[in-house]
Formats: C-alpha cells, sequence, structure tokens
C-alpha cells in the first residue's frame, strides 16, 4: 500500500463508517454484535494506519499537502484517536498531536470535536477588556462560562495570525486535564465574527483578585497548587510562557488554576510550535529572554523560564504587585541583566526563610542552575 493508499485509508473512514451507521441503522443492525465486532477490528485497523503515517516522514509529507474536507476528514480521525486515550503510546501521542497541529495551521482548520453550540446569554459589552482581547461572561448548558475573543482591527496576515494562534492555544489547552489547570470547554464560533475559546467561569477571579478579598493567609497553599500545575505541565513537554498573577484564576473550591495557554509550547524534539513569539510581561521574564544573545542563546522559552517566572508569581502573591514594579516596564530589563531582583516580602505576611532561600534558587541568572518544577514543587 501506497503512502497515497494509507493516508487515503485514513481520510475515507470518517464517512465509511458514517454511511455504514446509517445503513445498519436503516435496517435495524445498530446493535448486531457481528456488526459491532467488525467495527472494533476496523478501528483496531485504523489506529495501525495512523501509526504507519506517523512513524513514516514520505506519508507525513502526503498528510501535510491534505486540504479543504480531506484535511479536515484527517484531523478529525486523528483527534477522535487521541480522545480515546490510551490508544496510542505515549510517543505515538505527541507525533499525533504535533501531525494535526501542523495541518491545523497549514490549512486553517480545527478539529470538529473542539466546538461547542448553545453558547447563550452573551452581553453586549466584555466583563474584562485587555489590550488584545475581551472576556464575556455568557451561559452554556445551563452554566457560568467565559468566552475569551482576541480583538483585531483588520482582515489582514494580522487577522489570520490571531486565528492561528487561537487554534494553537487551542490544541495545547484541549490535551490539559488537571486540577490546577483551567478546563478548556471548546471554541464557539457563532457568538461573534471571531472564535472565541470558552473554559468555566471562574467568579473569584484572578488569584491577586481572591487573596484582596480574602487575605493571604492561604498564599503558600496557592503557591503549591500552582507549582503543581507548572508540574504537570513541565511532565507534557509544554511550556506555559506567561506565568503571572492575571494568568492563575480561583475556582469556587478556593483552588488555584493556571489558565491562559496563547504563549505556550511544546518541548519536545518533534514539535515544531513556535516558541519564539516575544510577547510576554517583562516583569516576569527571565534574563535570557530579555537578551538571548548575552547567554548565547535564541530567544525560546523554556521549563527553566517558567521556574523563573514562579519565582516572580511567589512574590507577586505575597505583596500584591509585581517584583520590580517601581520601575515601568522597560527600565526593569537593564537591572534584572544585572542580577537586581525584588527584595524579600516582608509582609504582613513575611515570606519565611526556606521560601525566600527556594526563590532566589529560582531567579538564578543560570537557567541550568534553576530547580526543576519537580524540585520546585516538593520544595513548596
Amino acid at each position: 500500500m501506497t503512502s497515497n493508499d494509507v493516508v487515503g485509508v485514513v481520510v475515507n473512514s470518517l464517512q465509511c463508517r458514517r454511511t455504514l451507521l446509517e445503513l445498519a441503522a436503516e435496517f435495524g443492525l445498530r446493535e448486531d454484535p457481528n456488526l459491532r465486532h467488525s467495527l472494533r477490528a476496523d478501528e483496531a485497523e485504523l489506529v495501525s494506519h495512523v501509526v504507519k503515517i506517523l512513524d513514516s516522514k514520505a506519508q507525513e509529507t502526503v498528510v501535510l499537502s491534505l486540504v479543504g474536507n480531506a484535511a479536515q476528514s484527517f484531523i478529525d480521525v486523528v483527534q477522535d484517536i487521541l480522545d480515546r486515550g490510551s490508544v496510542l503510546e505515549r510517543t505515538q501521542g505527541k507525533k499525533a498531536r504535533r501531525i494535526i497541529r501542523k495541518l491545523s495551521e497549514a490549512c486553517d482548520k480545527l478539529p470538529s470535536a473542539l466546538f461547542v453550540t448553545g453558547v447563550s446569554g452573551c452581553p453586549t459589552h466584555p466583563t474584562f477588556g485587555g489590550g488584545f482581547g475581551d472576556v464575556y461572561c455568557a451561559s452554556h448548558g445551563g452554566k457560568a462560562v467565559a468566552l475569551k475573543v482576541m480583538r483585531h482591527f483588520s482582515e489582514s496576515a494580522e487577522s489570520r495570525n490571531i486565528r492561528l494562534n487561537i487554534c494553537r492555544e487551542a490544541l495545547v489547552w484541549r490535551g490539559l486535564h488537571h486540577p490546577h489547570i483551567l478546563p478548556f470547554i471548546g471554541i464557539d464560533r457563532d457568538t461573534f465574527p471571531s472564535l472565541a475559546i470558552v473554559s468555566p467561569w471562574m467568579e473569584q477571579g484572578t488569584v491577586l483578585n481572591h487573596l484582596d478579598r480574602h487575605g493571604r493567609a492561604d498564599v503558600d497553599k496557592l503557591l503549591f497548587q500552582i507549582a503543581q500545575g507548572i508540574g504537570y505541565l513541565h511532565s507534557r513537554n509544554i511550556v506555559h510562557g506567561d506565568l503571572r498573577g492575571a494568568n492563575i484564576l480561583v475556582n469556587d473550591n478556593w483552588t488555584a488554576c493556571l489558565a491562559d495557554f496563547g504563549l505556550s509550547n511544546f518541548t519536545d524534539p518533534i514539535s515544531t510550535a513556535s516558541s519564539t513569539k516575544r510577547a510576554g510581561s517583562l516583569y516576569w521574564m527571565a534574563p535570557e529572554l530579555l537578551d538571548p544573545n548575552r547567554y548565547g542563546r535564541k530567544f525560546v522559552r523554556t521549563p527553566a523560564t517558567d521556574v523563573y517566572a514562579f519565582g516572580c508569581v511567589c512574590v507577586e502573591l505575597y505583596t500584591g504587585r509585581p517584583p520590580l514594579s517601581d520601575l515601568p516596564g522597560p527600565a526593569v530589563i537593564f537591572p534584572i541583566l544585572n542580577g537586581e531582583r525584588a527584595p524579600r516580602p516582608m509582609g504582613p505576611p513575611t515570606m519565611s526563610d526556606t521560601l525566600w532561600q527556594n526563590v532566589t534558587n529560582y531567579w538564578a541568572a543560570d537557567p541550568e542552575a534553576r530547580p526543576s518544577s519537580d524540585i520546585m514543587t516538593q520544595q513548596m
């Protein structure tokens, strides 16, 4: 079977299965045990075809040339296999997510399973607004949800880039399931002209809002939860890339959840996801991101830059302000590059000797000297 044949089998499998089930329903055979057995055998064979594609550069090239309905069918089939959990081995799962990302970006399509319908009650004006996007409180399935809509002003390349960024964020977020990661519900394409990412509405707001309202008695517990969320991301070869108080929410159980994966990237060697976007917040940026040339590096977000940012979050949650926030944004660059760091929070509450020593380790100028997120979590 040629590369084109194998890819063709996968592309056509969705329609073939749909037609077969329609005929089975028409003749009252949907629950027929022989049919069910045949469907399971077909599913196993389909998985084997997908694995062959994932292990072949030639077949990957054929996949990445797909367009239109053929591209959509391939994306949907592979996403369905991923959604079934343990069907693929860990390495194969990484490759499957990678090929979906590449094909999605090439043909501007997303897995159909990511889209949700039935969002209602969206107000005219956003509840929160930022420089690049707005957040609306709406309803889905009888529950309050947040709709994140990126703002754009033209139908230019900028508009396409925004859509691609939303697609990339959705594909990263879709596969994350952890108590300290904000759940991903889906993408809404009906409420606004542009796509909106849907997640649960967090009435408590950001971790900073929560601490301002309820005091800082639980700050260490929240930091431990944040560290666990970071460790989970790193265990899946994902760098968050924009850790700061504004991107950490608190749910109704007063549990911290990491959010906003727009700058996240994959760290595994087979990844092609961009990690070079220089967007981000200077106060939380590691020195090697502020001036990569000084460190003989490219601008790449890494687990070590997340660890540095977590040190900044520790200070931010204790004080309610970013580290070195007495300086205007661009003015923090040279002090940080020259080794200056924020002073120890003296409270109330006062940061403990142990935590302060850990924070100074997270802020090491040499990325290699910073602890891993596993060690960071153990220390918390």
